[in-house]
């Protein structure tokens, strides 16, 4: 057993705690790197082609990548696995020399090895890599698996001179959640705990702190006296297919409301931190969760697709959610009467991901009658947070002629106008980048996730009753009285200007 989450001399404790985050573009020491689950989706899609990516880039330092799972592979057929992979999910061309030192890094241990084979095997590379090595645990697994993962670990000899990174769901309501954090803490040390949120690692999630705080134009505006209302709208085009079994028993809310959408509320109403580091970052955010209402199952809509009930592995009576759509208030001075309105689903219209922010219509009187004012609603800044990273804002403008006619015009701006979208690095790429240099600012912390589950125990205990809608549709149709006299920013009147 680990002797004690904290053990180490106080240099080494020093590396590990928040300064180190600040080094983040310092040179990385060797690592060890153990996906556990490597033969899964999440690996095979992003995970491996991500490493190969920070590979080419020079951004992943001297490693060994251990897999582990419950496929009997060797390292040949481990490595073969990974190179279908990245063939079929990389973002750029396979040059076969990088390929061939990438593939040199690749070992793997099945999982029935147990935790004397997964020692053995990180010892052999460790031997390789010397003594300043360091290890980073990616837990990409079922998160029933934790416990019996992080156990593994302990017995393994591996918690010294790691760190962990989880995948979300973080426990599935209040008490399973601080279960979790406190089976995980009695092995690691808080500090070594990075809670993965793939959303805040998108280049146009941190673009929102740019704008705010780095332009003198928006800050200044960007409260109840101008604000409106906010909408957080990820509706997608997928259905559960292959996850049934994971998503009968999560949902919608638990896999994609508490864990991304709350989130990226959080760094869009959050109040200016001290400074860019984890530490001030995640005590604003931690104020808005702080600051945040209980869910007010009255303002929540509940649906599921039809055909769903029929899918394989979903029970013919279940009342899981595939979609939902909810209000929330942040009752602080800068937000107080401003209402959140967060919306996503499964087999949607369209798939998309944008935060929309609607200012508040100025008096018209001046304007005639037949001008055009107001008629499209009003004003709005909308990020789009694909990994094309756009955003638009939204006005009106006189039309050229005779007389006061006004339509509706935007400014629009997006990542490859930069010249420099190959630059962006993939959400999973960046966050593995940033745990193996100790920089948590992009993950979510232990109290961010209870007191998010606290937050949403009344719905969990009292959920709305579901209602069906088309697959193909934008949900039920009583989401357009949740959020009346209003009216949904998706699906948009006007599109993006296309790349020329």
């Amino acid at each position: 057993m680990s002797a004690h989450p904290g053990q180490g001399t106080a240099i080494e404790r020093a590396e590990w705690g928040a300064d180190a985050s600040m080094q983040a573009v310092a040179t990385l020491r060797p690592h060890v790197i153990v996906l556990f689950g490597a033969t899964g989706d999440l690996a095979r899609r992003k995970l491996l082609p991500g490493l190969l990516r920070l590979s080419h880039a020079g951004l992943l330092p001297e490693c060994h990548i251990v897999g582990t799972s419950l496929d009997g592979f060797d390292d040949d057929a481990f490595r073969s696995f990974a190179r279908q992979a990245c063939d079929e999910f990389a973002r750029a061309d396979i040059v076969a020399g990088e390929w061939d030192a990438f593939a040199e890094r690749l070992r793997y241990v099945p999982q029935d090895a147990g935790p004397a084979g997964l020692a053995a095997t990180v010892a052999r590379s460790e031997a390789v890599l010397g003594t300043e090595h360091r290890r980073l645990h990616y837990l990409s697994t079922p998160p029933s698996a934790a416990h019996g993962v992080v156990k593994a670990l302990d017995e393994a000899g591996l918690v010294e001179r790691s760190r962990i990174i989880m995948e979300k769901p973080f426990g599935t309501d209040l008490r399973s959640a601080a279960a979790l954090n406190e089976a995980v803490h009695r092995v690691f040390a808080p500090e070594q705990v990075f809670r993965i949120d793939h959303f805040l690692g998108k280049e146009a999630a941190q673009n929102i702190l740019a704008f705010r705080f780095a332009n003198g134009l928006f800050e200044p505006i960007w409260n109840r006296g101008h604000i409106d209302h906010v909408q957080i709208d990820v509706p997608e085009t997928l259905s559960v297919d292959s996850r049934a079994g994971f998503y009968e028993g999560t949902g919608a809310f638990r896999d994609m409301v508490v864990t991304h959408l709350f989130q990226v509320l959080a760094i869009m109403a959050m109040e200016p931190p001290t400074s860019l580091g984890p530490d001030a970052i995640n005590e604003e955010k931690n104020k808005v969760f702080r600051s945040m209402r209980p869910l007010d199952v009255r303002h929540v809509v509940r649906g599921q697709y039809e055909g769903y009930r029929s899918t394989p592995g979903v029970d013919p009576a279940s009342e899981t959610e595939t979609f939902i759509a909810l209000r929330c208030e942040i009752d602080n001075w800068r937000w107080a009467g401003v209402p959140f309105y967060l919306r996503t689903g499964k087999r949607m219209a369209e798939g998309a991901r944008i935060i929309s922010i609607a200012f508040r219509e100025p008096p018209k009187s001046m304007f005639p009658a037949g001008s055009g004012i107001g008629d499209h609603g009003p004003d709005h800044l909308t990020f789009d947070l694909a990994d094309s990273s756009k955003l638009s804002l939204s006005f009106y403008g006189k039309r050229p002629g005779p007389g006061m006619t006004l339509d509706k015009l935007s400014l629009q701006f997006a990542l490859h106008e930069t010249g420099r979208e190959t630059d962006a690095l993939e959400a999973y790429e960046r966050l593995i980048h940033d745990a193996m240099s100790g920089d948590r600012t992009l993950f979510t912390a232990a109290e961010d996730i209870e007191r998010l589950w606290e937050l949403s125990a009344p719905l969990l205990e009292h959920p709305p009753p579901l209602e069906p809608y088309p697959q193909g549709s934008w949900g039920p149709r009583s989401i357009d009285d949740l959020i009346a006299p209003r009216a949904w920013r998706l699906p948009f009147e006007r599109g993006w200007r296309q790349r020329a």
